[in-house]
């Protein structure tokens, strides 16, 4: 069996006369042929190492305060909690940590999951489960401009992020590793910062989902209206965790965003910021991609509904999308517009796929004070066309739900109700004449960041 192996090793730099510790960790992770266990007891104790042999330094001249931070009088290194965990840092500023921990609870009925045939109305069951549990680690090294980020999932053991970030400039930055393609905003943003429990039942067939390459990206300031951000990405293609290509061919995406404002939309949902002035984007993407698959996921690469699997580059995949966001006073919006065709080289068949989203949310307190504070309402309609080409079946989903915010994205409780359905519009399925399924779904979901 492969190992972990890390290495832990603490250096000391003489900076106007104050050590500064530098915390150096090397992983060396087979992520196919580890079990859980071991991945992640490792994994904590590294991280766990570190903040022991911090505060075991800092102990003797330092004291817990309540806002939870320990810190030397002689401005030396020190360690906080902050908005993102844990906080370490030195004194010169060119060397901090992030530590984060992050569990999601969720009860839901009749289903969890996204109904994607008539057969998957029929499931009946209750799902009562963790489902989403990790630890992330980020900040800058050697200079406050090299940036770093990992993220990785403990429940079902596996490594989702692992990125190097060269932003020294605002107009050009470089990132190199393994993340979230930043293609469309509803897969972008974090799961712990949605407006609602999950993502729609677009994100299963139209999401690039997290792939390995560079990128090239950064934002364009001409002033006032004149506000751009642009990504230019290079990617493997071949999904989350894969070690090989399986062709000479790679994966390009581009995404352009239009900051009409001047000012910049961050990747999260709901206007808990409460925005004083309207700040809005409009952007258009597009990726095109030769693989053995169809679809991609957090478990890499696969096969949407009707799609044998796949044998090297058997599978062409072009897509566009258009894509609208805002916040302003309490109330955001997010809509987007998915087109998709896949080519089959070796059966020489195309397959077209269309799909819309458009989500809004409200915190009504701003209209009636007597409507708690930290209470959103929100909605969201989408639907997708899984064969524009073949046939007028049709994918559905209506939401509706209630988020409280005892802090922020950090610690919020959703329920939510979903009215999902498949359908023809006008045509009868040859495999199931007339046939059409509707049902209700009901979710209620914790999920806590510390």
């Amino acid at each position: 069996m492969e190992t972990v192996q890390y290495r832990y090793d603490i250096l000391e730099k003489i900076s106007a006369g104050a050590p500064t510790i530098i915390c150096i960790f090397v992983f060396d992770l087979n992520f196919d042929s580890m079990i859980f266990s071991n991945k992640s007891i490792l994994l904590l104790l590294a991280i766990f190492s570190v903040s022991f042999v911090w505060a075991e330094n800092e102990v003797e001249n330092s004291s817990l305060s309540d806002s939870v931070s320990v810190q030397k009088s002689a401005g030396r290194s020190f360690l906080k909690y902050g908005n993102k965990g844990f906080i370490f840092e030195d004194k010169s500023g060119n060397y901090l940590m992030r530590v984060e921990f992050r569990g999601q609870f969720r009860l839901s009925y009749p289903t969890d999951s996204d109904p994607v045939t008539y057969d998957d109305y029929d499931k009946e069951e209750l799902y009562l489960a963790i489902r989403r549990a990790r630890i992330k680690v980020g900040g800058h090294s050697f200079k406050p401009w090299l940036n770093y980020y990992f993220e990785y999932e403990l429940f079902s053991s596996n490594l989702l992020d692992f990125r190097l970030m060269f932003e020294k400039y605002k107009w050009f930055k470089i990132k190199i590793g393994q993340w979230k393609v930043q293609y469309n905003r509803e897969r972008i943003i974090s799961s712990g910062k949605q407006q609602t429990a999950e993502r729609s039942i677009l994100t299963r067939v139209f999401t690039i989902d997290r792939q390995q390459g560079i990128s090239f990206y950064g934002n364009l300031d001409f002033g006032g209206m004149l506000n751009f951000n642009y990504w230019v990405s290079v990617f493997m293609g071949t999904g989350r965790g894969a070690k090989f290509n399986d062709d000479k061919h790679l994966m390009y995406m581009t995404r352009l965003q239009w900051n009409p404002n001047g000012r910049v939309l961050k990747f999260s949902s709901s206007d808990i910021e409460y925005h004083e002035k309207l700040t809005s984007l409009i952007a258009v993407a597009a990726v095109t991609n030769q693989s053995p698959y169809t679809r991609f996921s957090q478990s890499g690469g696969g096969e949407l509904e009707g799609f044998q699997p796949g044998v090297d580059g058997q599978y062409r995949i072009n897509q566009c999308l258009e894509e609208t966001a805002f916040k302003y006073k309490g109330l955001s919006w997010q809509q987007e517009f998915h087109y998709k065709q896949i080519k089959d080289k070796i059966n020489h068949s195309e397959t077209e796929l269309l799909g819309n989203l458009a989500q809004i949310g409200y915190f009504f307190h701003g209209l009636w004070k007597p409507f708690p504070q930290h209470l959103e309402t929100y909605v969201r309609h989408a639907f997708y066309y899984p064969e524009v080409n073949r046939s007028s079946i049709v994918q559905s989903e209506i939401t509706l739900g209630l988020n409280y915010f005892v802090s922020g994205h950090r610690f919020k409780i959703t329920t939510e109700a979903s009215y999902l359905g498949i359908n023809e519009e006008g045509k009868l399925n040859p495999v199931y004449p007339g046939q059409e399924e509707e049902g209700w779904r009901f979710r209620a979901q914790l999920d806590i960041s510390f």
